[in-house]
């Protein structure tokens, strides 16, 4: 029970990983990412690692996935001033 549990773990992992690789949207990697994280904690406690899987947990899906949030906001945020000030141009010089 216990091996099939682990490998339908690890099949899981191998998904996460390729899905994140080749997801064209951002916000959908950063939730795959969470996923994966979480999957490699729940890894880490069938290993009998609980320290790493406590680390794993917290840095991985919980303390990254927020820097990832944030910095996608923070991005979001330049393109929209970026196309405003696009906008405001061609208000100004319509020629462009």
């Amino acid at each position: 029970m216990n091996v099939v549990f682990t490998d339908v773990l690890l099949f899981f992992l191998l998904v996460c990983a390729i899905a994140a690789s080749f997801s064209k949207k951002l916000l959908n990697s950063i939730l795959i990412f969470m996923s994966f994280s979480l999957i490699m904690s729940i890894i880490w406690i069938i290993l009998e690692s609980p320290d790493l899987a406590i680390t794993e947990a917290a840095v991985g899906a919980g303390v990254t996935t927020v820097l990832f949030f944030v910095t996608l906001k923070k991005i979001r945020e330049i393109v929209s001033t970026d196309e405003e000030g696009d906008a405001k141009d061609e208000q100004k010089d319509p020629q462009k």
